[in-house]
């Protein structure tokens, strides 16, 4: 070791930059072994997260294809859906002119009337009023609608208790003022003597999903879009028979009502109808509809 220490003396400065360079060695030797832990960890991580989430991708594309295959097997046994003819005649210009314009003249006769007449309308007409609602255009054909027609003096009124109970909280607490004020021309409020003067009323419900014969759940597709195009159905319907009606929307009523009716879980109010002639000297505020430029955008 004494040797060694005149040299040490010599060459202090040489052997200390070589002892700091070996020990930055080191260190930066340590450093790497470190991050390639740490990186081959993050890779595992990543590599079990791709394969879970494949594995998960997979089994939802296999309950997909299930549910297809269920879906498409029960159309199938449903009904067979053949392709038939489409039995149709091309009117002339002129006809079509004709027909579209005799129409359009009567449903612009249609107001919405809250003074209905008691007086009593025949079963086959409104019949006829729902069966041309169910000629309306449904997702996947599902028809996902229930029209339930009540004539039964007490329903109608026990129908009526539930609505104006909630009308009620709606006018004074829920709705707003913008909301009553807005509502004030047509002079409404939660008072509805139609819902037991009309001689119909008919609840308009919307079934979110449908049963297969198994007891599963069968999806309807589009199920308020396709209800509310029947619903519009109806309305040129009740026009057309020379009735009248006020569209309505029951609102926190529809979980009561489905009960009183008692209709299955799947099915919920969307609107109600009350049906009939209009009372004697009947009234509706003079409303005037937008022209048609303000309504029609026409690209040639």
């Amino acid at each position: 070791m004494e040797n060694y220490v005149p040299f040490l003396v010599s060459h202090w400065r040489t052997v200390g930059l070589i002892s700091v360079s070996i020990a930055a060695g080191v260190a930066l030797g340590q450093l790497n072994q470190t991050h390639e832990r740490a990186a081959n960890k993050s890779q595992r991580v990543h590599t079990n997260s791709s394969i879970k989430a494949k594995q998960v991708k997979r089994e939802s594309a296999i309950e997909q294809i299930n549910e297809i295959e269920d879906d498409d097997e029960q159309s199938l046994e449903d009904q067979d859906v053949l392709p038939i003819l489409f039995q149709y005649e091309k009117p002339s210009e002129a006809d079509s002119i004709r027909r579209s314009e005799e129409f359009y003249l009567r449903m612009n006769q249609r107001r919405s009337v809250r003074e209905i007449s008691s007086d009593p309308v025949a079963l086959e007409v409104i019949e006829n009023i729902i069966k041309t609602g169910g000629t309306s255009p449904s997702g996947a054909h599902t028809e996902p609608w229930t029209f339930v027609v009540v004539s039964n003096l007490e329903m109608k009124q026990q129908i009526r208790q539930i609505i104006e109970a909630e009308e009620e909280i709606n006018y004074k607490q829920r709705m707003g003022d913008v909301w009553v004020q807005d509502l004030q021309p047509v002079g409404t409020t939660w008072v509805k003597e139609y819902l037991t003067e009309a001689p119909w009323l008919i609840l308009i419900f919307k079934q979110v999903h449908g049963f297969k014969r198994n007891g599963q759940k069968k999806i309807h597709y589009y199920n308020e879009i396709s209800v509310s195009i029947a619903t519009g159905f109806l309305l040129a319907a009740i026009q057309e028979a020379g009735l009248v009606t006020v569209t309505t929307t029951p609102l926190n009523c529809g979980p009561s009502i489905r009960v009183l009716l008692g209709r299955p879980v799947n099915e919920k109010l969307l609107l109600l109808l009350p049906v009939g002639y209009p009372k004697v000297g009947a009234t509706v505020p003079d409303f005037k509809r937008k022209p048609l430029h303000d309504i029609m955008v026409h690209y040639q």
